[in-house]
């Protein structure tokens, strides 16, 4: 079982919430989302609110702030080889609370069909509040160009 070593980041403020499904292996060793120098998160968001790419863990915590976005992953713990979201076995889910019951969430999205997918099973029923379902920005999603991304990530911009 592999555990989610990385909390989640928000503050009162924040009024989007977007969810992953799982950190990868380079996320889980640097201990912040989307480490991977391939994932296309970092630089489809700054181009989304015209912000330079942030490039440290502090940079990118400031950018999710002051944009007030919360960020954080559906899976708590789960059976994982390397970072294939199809391998994931016996999922936990996160506890959400911790971010609804302090922030301003207006709304939620989700980062690709897996997040969507254990979002549904496992958080809908409880949180009772409908996820926007965005594609990937992982490099194994090559169907979406980097503007394509763009547009349908355009929508996180309330």
């Amino acid at each position: 079982m592999v555990v989610h070593n990385i909390p989640p980041v928000f503050d009162k403020n924040s009024e989007i919430l977007i969810l992953g499904s799982f950190p990868s292996v380079k996320s889980r060793e640097t201990k912040f989302f989307y480490g991977h120098k391939q994932n296309r998160f970092w630089k489809i968001v700054a181009e989304i609110f015209d912000c330079s790419v942030p490039q440290t863990v502090n940079e990118k915590k400031r950018f999710l702030i002051d944009n007030h976005i919360a960020l954080w992953d559906v899976i708590a713990q789960c059976e994982i080889t390397g970072s294939s979201d199809l391998s994931i076995k016996n999922a936990e889910a996160n506890n959400l609370d911790i971010i609804l019951n302090s922030a301003n969430i207006k709304k939620i999205f989700v980062n690709g069909k897996t997040a969507e997918r254990y979002y549904n099973k496992y958080l809908f029923e409880k949180i009772g509040i409908n996820a926007v379902c965005l594609p990937s920005t992982s490099p194994a999603n090559a169907a979406y160009s980097f503007e394509k991304l763009k547009k349908e990530w355009s929508k996180i911009k309330l």
